[in-house]
């Protein structure tokens, strides 16, 4: 597993486990890349122990107006949006992209696509275009990890961001609304050849609710990798904005399936 994209519904706690994940992994010796490519959620870096946020990456391609005259002459030739390229190196790596761009702390490294800031700012996909061409070109050494925030729902599936991955993780709640939400990720990942998907149960309260998650996804042909049970740490500090930090509850978690995602 070199690039992870991680994804659930609204509400699900992606971000606190793309949060607990980097920090778990870091700790096992890794450099781990976060790239939030969730339009919407502006918090991921102070979950992280970021006191601002990174400059977009858009910009350095002219920001959502430059991505979209980019793209409009190739939408003229009759290319789809998953096919398009608005980047002009073949490949990147992480000591390559601007400081100004890119937040680093204590082994964990976190880079944006770009936010949706005010009203009437029209749809996301020059941003699903960049974080689908910077993933395919991203390069990694051994020793790194990249985890990418997904925005909610699966709506990036369209865009092909998935194509560029190793392996996908869906975040499951105790709800039925998140067990749809996984089997729809389970078929669009089957259905274009992504290998590696499985689910994470997040603010789990018993083990009997965990087995009762098991269960379901189960019947649904999604292998569970792990869980991660309630934690009011966790809770507090995502009300309060704080960074989240893995506690031994959450660790112990962590251990038990960090070995199959590394």
């Amino acid at each position: 597993m070199k690039k992870l994209i991680v994804c659930g519904k609204g509400g699900s706690g992606k971000s606190s486990i793309v949060a607990l994940l980097a920090n778990g992994i870091c700790h096992r010796g890794y450099g781990v890349l976060v790239v939030d490519s969730d339009e919407s959620n502006s918090g991921l870096y102070r979950m992280l122990g970021f006191d601002r946020a990174p400059s977009p990456l858009m910009e350095l391609v002219g920001g959502k107006k430059g991505i979209k005259q980019k793209m409009a002459p190739k939408f003229s030739a009759g290319e789809s949006e998953p096919q398009m390229t608005i980047l002009a190196q073949d490949e990147i790596w992480i000591a390559d992209i601007p400081p100004q761009h890119m937040l680093s702390r204590d082994g964990i490294a976190l880079v944006s696509i770009g936010k949706i800031l005010q009203s009437l700012e029209g749809c996301a996909c020059p941003m699903g275009v960049l974080s689908r061409e910077f993933l395919k070109k991203l390069r990694l050494k051994d020793n790194e990890v990249t985890i990418v925030d997904m925005e909610a729902g699966v709506e990036h599936f369209g865009r092909g961001i998935e194509t560029s991955i190793d392996s996908v993780l869906i975040v499951v709640e105790p709800s039925f609304e998140s067990l749809e939400l996984a089997e729809k990720v389970n078929g669009f990942a089957v259905s274009i050849g992504v290998d590696n998907m499985w689910a994470i149960l997040n603010k789990i309260t018993s083990e009997k609710l965990a087995l009762k998650l098991k269960i379901e996804l189960t019947k649904r042909n999604i292998a569970v990798i792990g869980s991660i049970h309630y934690d009011t740490e966790i809770f507090e500090a995502c009300l309060e904005g704080r960074p989240i930090y893995n506690s031994r509850k959450t660790t112990e978690d962590l251990d038990k399936f960090l070995d199959s995602l590394l």
